[in-house]
């Protein structure tokens, strides 16, 4: 399948913004971060989990502890024989137990893969608040979830896609609206 690129959404320092914009939501909405716990879905939700952290960890001069989780067992579009998920490793070496739960991801479409973390993370102990962020909330939900925090909203066709980009993955920040050429 391929694509074309439609719109720029975001360059790095627009991420860089938003994600700042974020923390300080995140930082006041729980009024600090003394009982945050951060777990980011992989693979690019988990790095922007540690971007979070980071950033607030700044903010807060507190540690905060964050944890990867893996979805693939979860996930409803894998019970087809055809499809295999390819695990991967979820590693959160803490108790998420009576915690605010900040679950990141970077883009929320279906709201499928959110309903697969809430089950993984339920799986793991009861934490006291599961929260959820997404970088970008492209709509065509399929599920009655939302985000709590949101970086851009970008309201997209079914023959849109969202592209992030991350430093750390690919090679370089960015966000595109790409279009699927059939």
């Amino acid at each position: 399948m391929k694509t074309r690129k439609k719109l720029q959404i975001l360059d790095a320092a627009g991420l860089n913004r938003v994600l700042t914009r974020m923390a300080h939501e995140v930082i006041e909405r729980n009024r600090g971060a003394g009982n945050l716990v951060i777990v980011g879905m992989l693979t690019r939700g988990a790095l922007l989990a540690k971007r979070l952290a980071q950033k607030i960890q700044q903010i807060e001069k507190k540690p905060v502890r964050v944890g990867v989780l893996d979805v693939a067992l979860y996930r409803d579009d894998f019970r087809s024989p055809h499809k295999q998920p390819a695990v991967r490793v979820t590693d959160i070496p803490f108790s998420i137990e009576a915690k605010d739960v900040l679950l990141v991801d970077d883009v929320l479409y279906t709201g499928r893969s959110v309903r697969a973390a809430l089950d993984a993370l339920i799986d793991l102990g009861r934490p006291r608040t599961i929260q959820f962020a997404a970088l970008i909330d492209r709509g065509l939900r399929e599920l009655p979830i939302h985000a709590d925090y949101v970086g851009k909203e970008v309201k997209t066709s079914p023959q849109e896609e969202i592209r992030v980009q991350v430093r750390e993955n690919d090679t370089s920040d960015s966000v595109w609206l790409v279009e699927i050429e059939k």
